[in-house]
């Protein structure tokens, strides 16, 4: 019988927690599962497995005996109780993005740098969900051709916010359809038959810190500095799934075909290319799958040994809860399921 390691799942009561015991449970992950919350939502219930687990208070001390942590609580409760779970042994699986550009700790996409994890001192960070849905499909393409640069538009659903802006979408569409005005609350503006050029704040250089974080983060998991990233994050109204339109530049030649045939050999990646059938990737055909799709694969004819493509993922399943379990497997696969001293 295998060990049932004991897991604690940070903000167990949101969208991406509640996809992370789901995720647990359907990988069937070896565990005892705690979730843990603020005060506010502890004592209220969440599902797992055929019945039902009481969310706990998190607090300094919740971690002794603990594994595994799972965190999706946001950046102050990661910087404040990430340290104090690994000073107890227990091995963190960060989700926000307090502890993703820090040097020290490995920025880990399973299908791509599995390998930065021997180096984890107690805490490993999730990369964010539009960057993490665009390296699984750009790696083994710049293992064989090398990438230049990179320029990619997102299309990003409401999700990636929270269930507030579920709600809000929800709401919006309601009051419009019935003649009322959107009174938008989550975003500065309606999201309802809209979309937004903004995600996150606005930075000096006038890009917005979702868009810093594509470049960054690629560069860090990819291992290359070298790559040139830049990027335009669009908000939509679409409930799961975020889409990317991503143009790459290669250093060496490389057909449609040729990367088809790669593609379609890549862990955790699913070839979904037919235009003259009308088959490409949607969100509505990624919600709720695991894998991340690839489709309307073509040169492009402005330069040399370009190709563009779309790529569409569930950005609450692979772009959050899927990705921080696949990084739990990995690290029992690899015996590195502890703190090191």
């Amino acid at each position: 019988m295998s060990k049932q390691w004991k897991v604690a799942v940070v903000g167990a009561t949101g969208a991406v927690g509640r996809e992370m015991l789901k995720t647990l449970e359907q990988r069937e992950f070896p565990c005892e599962v705690t979730p843990f919350s603020s005060s506010r939502s502890a004592g209220s219930k969440v599902p797992f497995r055929d019945g039902e687990l009481t969310v706990k208070e998190l607090k300094e001390d919740s971690f002794k005996g603990f594994d595994l942590a799972l965190f999706s609580a946001g950046g102050g409760t990661s910087l404040k109780f990430a340290p104090l779970a690994a000073q107890q042994g227990c091995v963190v699986v960060d989700n926000s993005s307090a502890w993703r550009m820090d040097p020290k700790i490995p920025l880990v996409v399973p299908e791509v740098n599995a390998h930065d994890l021997e180096w984890h001192p107690g805490i490993i960070a999730n990369p964010n969900c539009s960057t993490i849905q665009m390296v699984v499909v750009l790696k083994p393409l710049h293992d064989v051709a090398t990438i230049k640069r990179v320029v990619v538009s997102t299309y990003q659903a409401v999700s990636g916010t929270g269930q507030k802006a579920i709600v809000e979408l929800e709401n919006q569409v309601r009051r419009l359809m019935s003649g009322h005005e959107a009174n938008p609350e989550v975003y500065p503006h309606q999201i309802a038959f809209n979309c937004l050029p903004q995600i996150d704040v606005f930075l000096e250089n006038e890009y917005t810190k979702e868009e810093m974080k594509m470049v960054h983060e690629t560069q860090k998991i990819m291992g290359d500095d070298s790559i040139k990233v830049t990027a335009t994050a669009v908000r939509v109204p679409v409930f799961y799934g975020h889409s990317e339109s991503v143009n790459v530049e290669f250093e060496k030649p490389i057909t449609p075909q040729g990367a088809r045939a790669i593609l379609s050999q890549a862990p955790g990646v699913r070839v979904f290319d037919n235009p003259s059938e009308k088959i490409y990737p949607m969100a509505i055909v990624a919600a709720g799958e695991d894998d991340t799709f690839v489709g309307r694969i073509r040169k492009d004819e402005t330069i040399d040994n370009g190709l563009n493509m779309w790529i569409v993922a569930d950005n609450i399943r692979k772009g959050a809860a899927l990705n921080a379990v696949q990084i739990a497997e990995e690290l029992v696969r690899r015996e590195l399921l502890r703190v090191k001293k």
